[in-house]
């Protein structure tokens, strides 16, 4: 285990992730809010899935997810259809718009990157990805899903899904 000093100063890096965070918002057409953004990854990452679905990998509440669905479908990214196996539901899919602006998106987030990771190399750029993983799969693992800590890239989360377009602050 890292010594309490260690927790301090990730605690500290992660608050200023902020950055980061700020510079994605700003890189997204102003039609696109960041909730929005989110709902088309997730159904362009998963596929077809109900509203239900969908706000549990946002993990918010069902009348955030209904917002940014609703801004979704208005904005012609994302259409619904009646449920086969339940005509009371309906399933979300992406719409041709939405994949464009899946492609733009991105696009514009890689240039970000690209544009602000120039002296990185590959190496560094493929271990802050392992990491956060692993972090991100720490934390899924502490849940109600009972898993094993110290076991990653998916073996702890079986039946879960991977959440890494999730928790969009809305």
């Amino acid at each position: 285990m890292a010594a309490r000093s260690q927790y301090e100063e990730l605690a500290r890096q992660l608050s200023a992730v902020g950055a980061v965070k700020r510079g994605l918002a700003r890189i997204l057409p102003a039609t696109c809010p960041g909730g929005s953004a989110t709902v088309l990854m997730l159904l362009a990452k998963y596929g077809e899935m109900r509203i239900t679905r969908l706000a549990e990998l946002l993990a918010v509440d069902m009348s955030v997810t209904s917002r940014h669905v609703a801004h979704a479908v208005e904005s012609g990214w994302i259409e619904r259809f009646p449920d086969p196996a339940d005509k009371r539901s309906r399933i979300l899919r992406l719409t041709p718009a939405g994949d464009e602006l899946i492609d733009d998106l991105t696009r514009r987030t890689t240039e970000m990157f690209a544009h602000h990771l120039t002296d990185w190399s590959d190496d560094e750029v493929g271990r802050l990805n392992a990491l956060l993983s692993r972090l991100r799969d720490s934390f899924s693992c502490r849940g109600s899903g009972g898993c094993v800590p110290g076991k990653h890239s998916g073996d702890c989360r079986a039946g879960q899904a991977d959440d890494s377009y999730t928790r969009t602050p809305e």
